[in-house]
């Protein structure tokens, strides 16, 4: 594990976002396509959990969103960000109190 300076983590845009839409990735097997609202904007984000997850029960969800990674294409489909999970096991990072009031917030 290499270790990163404060001001590296800085760099990393962390804001709290809500599902507003979920899709499998049409030939795929792993792939979701969510709708985020990040407050300010919405994005679309492509991620590999439909092998632990229904796109029905990510809609509502509040979830941790890299919000400054460089988008980049999925089996076609442009990805606009990162959700936080674990990674062997998928499990996202979620908000469990105040959603709405958090929506579009940066987490520090």
């Amino acid at each position: 594990m290499s270790l990163v300076s404060i001001d590296e983590f800085r760099r990393i845009d962390l804001r709290v976002g809500k599902v507003l839409e979920a899709a499998r990735v049409e030939g795929s097997r792993k792939l979701i396509k969510l709708v985020v609202d990040l407050g300010a904007e919405k994005r679309q984000i492509v991620a590999g959990l439909a092998e632990y997850y229904k796109p029905e029960d990510l809609v509502g969800k509040y979830v941790v969103v890299v919000a400054n990674l460089e988008p980049k294409r999925l089996m076609g489909v442009e990805s606009q960000g990162m959700l936080l999970a674990t990674c062997d096991k998928p499990v996202l990072l979620t908000i469990e109190k105040g959603g709405d009031e958090h929506v579009g917030e940066r987490v520090c």
